[in-house]
């Protein structure tokens, strides 16, 4: 499929996991793609990879400056701005909740929260003129309570935020959608071995998510695919949210039933 062929987008935290596939998914599919991040050599390497339909930045969403520079580069390069996808953020507060400092939860909202904004703000200009659109990747931290509350509360505001620009602009044709995946197989999870073996039994489908997972869904929203599809949240979760361990589902539970497959 060739569902970008002359579209460009841009990707923050392109430089590996999540973002890293997104921006090769809407490059296989025709499009060119500006890949940032702040890991300039990473990024620049998945750039290359890419080949010439591509450009990577060093971007810091939590600087508006930053962020402007990486729209007007994008607009130089390739003549216009089709699609935001904002894939900066993380979980960066360690304390227990009830010791977070003011300044951790800044920091965090400004990263998440704040940051996809600033994005937001700084492409609107170019996605009026091109009718294009906005996915922003939350997490299902954003719709239930899975802990990290302060990168929940960052993950909820990007929903409720997409659901208000989304009804705002929709006169203008620019559509903001929302991806919520639940846990992913991305690097940040090296430091921590054992643990995605471990919260595999936690999802129904009996895994947990890769990166190519999320950059299906997100290339879907991001296409014509879904042009009547606006200010929706999609949980691409494994099926985390119909409530892990509520149901006892072994050979030997009572809510267990052979199928021939």
């Amino acid at each position: 499929m060739e569902r970008f062929d002359g579209k460009v987008a841009l990707v923050t935290a392109g430089a590996q996991g999540i973002g890293e596939a997104v921006a090769r998914r809407i490059a296989a599919e025709g499009g060119s793609v500006v890949v940032t991040d702040l890991q300039e050599e990473k990024v620049r390497g998945v750039a290359e990879s890419i080949g010439e339909r591509a450009l990577a930045l060093r971007v810091d969403v939590t600087s508006r400056e930053d962020v402007d520079a990486a729209m007007a580069a994008a607009v130089e390069r390739f003549g216009r701005l089709d699609v935001l996808v904002n894939n900066a953020g993380g979980c960066i507060v360690s304390s227990v909740p009830e010791d977070t400092t003011a300044e951790e939860w800044h920091q965090q909202l400004d990263l998440t929260l704040v940051g996809a904004a600033r994005c937001i703000q700084a492409s609107l200009p170019h996605l009026v003129k091109t009718q294009g659109n906005v996915v922003t990747i939350s997490s299902v931290n954003g719709l239930a309570a899975f802990g990290n509350i302060e990168y929940a509360a960052a993950k909820a505001g990007q929903i409720a935020m997409t659901q208000n620009f989304a009804a705002r602009y929709g006169t203008l044709g620019v559509r903001f959608n929302v991806v919520a995946p639940g846990t992913i197989r991305t690097p940040n999870w090296d430091s921590q071995p054992g643990t995605l073996e471990k919260f595999k039994s936690f999802y129904p489908l009996g895994r947990v998510g890769e990166p190519e997972d999320i950059a299906a869904a997100v290339a879907f929203l991001a296409s014509s695919d879904a042009s009547w599809i606006t200010g929706l949240t999609l949980p691409v979760e494994g099926g985390v949210l119909t409530g892990p361990g509520l149901f006892d589902l072994t050979p030997s539970g009572p809510f267990y039933k052979e199928y021939d497959v």
